[in-house]
């Protein structure tokens, strides 16, 4: 080999050495800030993710776990699932409407996620005027407090008056489970500041709480879950908390419900409800377990099932 072959393969040999430790470069291993935005007429809707929690839903779901493993297999889903908890914000053009908080501290440490999310978002929790909570379980309501301080000082907090007068009752705290009573502790430590500072006002039932957004009673999860319906020059979103929460089985089969259930019954006729309304009218939905950003619409199956198709993503503006 000449001189000049050999001082080529040197330099090639260091130039590729050379490339080679600059691309193994350290794993990053977290996602882009947690949020989508879409508009729904003249209004604008951000979904923002408090996070995801693993979740045994073999142990939580009233099914045989042969049936769970199949779905799960059948949408290529491990155990435990990995779960969204998704709120949304609407911004009406004249008031900033947040539904649900996520859970700050009260589920776990992979969540709380939800006002570093709103920021980065573009938004800053002092403009939020009012805050829609679906139901009082600890992944919906955990986020109004920021430590102890109320996160949203500004905000009206509207809920169902059934399910105040359930979670925020001593007397039925103290009659529930031992494993049940951090629920009614969570809710408590969470509303009370609110309802000290004069922010709660509750309702019930069907209510236009503001100018396209009304509330829409969907009992069962909960003594008082509500949806809330958002509609702007003809089209519709339909908010769906924790009507459905493991949608590899409960879309197949609506039947299936969760220990998490107030009233099981109730809450299996009410999603069913839901996903046949849903698909007769084909408005879009968000649903606060459904995988981030949680919204999309649904379509009858075969049998007594139903199909998620999730929105197509968009990055226009």
């Amino acid at each position: 080999m000449s001189s000049t072959f050999k001082r080529i393969a040197v330099a090639t040999t260091i130039f590729g050495l050379s490339v080679a430790s600059f691309a193994a470069g350290p794993m990053v291993k977290t996602q882009a800030p947690g949020y989508y935005r879409m508009m729904l007429g003249e209004f604008e809707v951000t979904a923002i993710s408090d996070g995801t929690v693993k979740l045994p839903v073999k142990d939580l779901l009233n099914a045989p776990s042969a049936k769970v493993d199949a779905a799960l297999q059948k949408n290529f889903i491990s155990h435990p699932v990995e779960t969204s908890v998704n709120a949304y914000l609407i911004n009406t053009g004249s008031k900033l409407v947040l539904v649900d908080t996520g859970a700050a501290g009260l589920f776990g440490p992979t969540l709380g996620n939800l006002l570093v999310n709103l920021k980065a978002a573009g938004y800053q929790p002092e403009q939020v005027d009012e805050i829609y909570i679906t139901h009082m379980h600890p992944d919906h309501v955990g986020g109004l407090m920021n430590g102890n301080a109320m996160a949203f000082p500004n905000a009206t907090l509207r809920i169902d008056k059934a399910d105040t007068d359930f979670w925020l009752d001593e007397a039925k705290m103290k009659a529930a489970p031992k494993d049940a009573q951090g629920f009614f502790q969570g809710a408590m430590a969470s509303v009370n500041p609110y309802v000290a500072a004069g922010k709660l006002k509750t309702f019930e039932g069907g209510t236009e709480l503001v100018p396209g957004i009304k509330a829409l009673a969907a009992h069962g999860h909960t003594a008082g879950h509500t949806v809330y319906a958002v509609e702007s020059k003809g089209e519709k979103l339909m908010l769906w908390g924790d009507l459905m929460h493991v949608a590899a089985v409960q879309f197949d089969d609506p039947s299936v419900t969760i220990k998490f259930d107030t009233e099981t019954k109730a809450a299996a006729r009410q999603r069913v409800k839901a996903y046949t309304d849903a698909d007769k009218n084909g408005y879009l939905v968000g649903g606060a377990h459904l995988a981030f950003p949680g919204m999309g619409h649904v379509r009858k199956a075969a049998g007594k099932g139903f199909t998620w198709v999730p929105v197509n993503y968009s990055s226009l503006k």
